[in-house]
């Protein structure tokens, strides 16, 4: 059974993953074939650095994407606080109410969001469909999963190193500042990583809610594919899976090393 169990995760494996191994493979094509290898060349990576358009994408969804986890980092940790103080049927409500936006399904978010945009530009003026808009639209669905990052370590901290710090005199926020936030460190890294991540993959989101003045790399990636397929999205499509597996395994990395840190402390 085991031998069995193996071969049918190889071909899962192998089902999810040849097409990505494919098309990394061919970014490197000296020609323009999708299915004949003609030899070994960096031609489209070079072509692809300069391309004006892309790289102006690449910038944008950089910029939302470091401004959405920091800003998502920073509301998420102070919800996630918020939480714990709560008491327990109040706290399962809210992180009830915390899940629905990883539940639902992209295209109701971004719709509704863009609905919301339109609302408001139309009747005061603010929030024009562009960058500013992106930027909201990424913090808010980013959010949700930097508290499920947080709260499991601030279930974890022991409350009375904080009432401790305060009864040798430090003030509540300095204490804050000193005792939780580098214990619940660990989870505050993987959240931010993990919104960098979602920010930098999305694609329906940013779609609905960019406006015409924004786009991301991903709509550049749409848009080009809607004509004859030219490699240099191979050659984009690779940079971008090597950089977000990057991510996952440091965040995984970070996670295994934690386990074993607790375990350590434990014994």
């Amino acid at each position: 059974m085991k031998i069995l169990s193996r071969i049918y995760t190889g071909i899962i494996f192998l089902f999810l993953y040849a097409p990505i191994v494919v098309l990394i493979v061919f970014s490197f094509n000296q020609s323009k074939s999708r299915s004949v290898w003609k030899g070994f060349s960096l031609r489209w990576y070079e072509n692809l650095f300069r391309d004006s358009m892309i790289l102006e994408a690449l910038r944008t969804s950089l910029a939302v994407a470091v401004i959405a986890a920091i800003a998502s980092t920073i509301i998420g940790t102070a919800a996630a606080v918020g939480l714990k103080k709560m008491n327990k049927g109040l706290r399962s409500v809210m992180l009830t109410l915390n899940n629905i936006p990883m539940v639902n399904p992209d295209i109701v978010t971004g719709i509704s969001m863009m609905l919301l945009f339109v609302a408001v530009f139309a009747t005061t003026g603010l929030l024009h469909p562009g960058f500013g808009t992106l930027v909201i639209a990424h913090i808010t669905f980013c959010i949700p999963y930097v508290v499920l990052s947080v709260m499991p370590k601030l279930n974890q901290m022991n409350p009375s190193i904080y009432e401790a710090a305060q009864d040798l005199g430090c003030p509540p926020f300095k204490a804050f500042m000193k005792v939780v936030i580098p214990e619940i460190m660990p989870g505050i890294i993987t959240g931010m990583m993990m919104a960098f991540t979602l920010s930098l993959d999305d694609f329906v989101i940013s779609y609905f809610t960019s406006g015409s003045t924004a786009q991301t790399l991903p709509m550049v990636i749409y848009s080009m594919t809607k004509r004859r397929i030219n490699p240099k999205i191979n050659a984009l499509s690779a940079l971008m899976f090597v950089i977000v597996l990057t991510l996952l395994v440091v965040i995984n990395l970070r996670q295994i090393n934690d386990r074993k840190r607790q375990k350590q402390e434990k014994f």
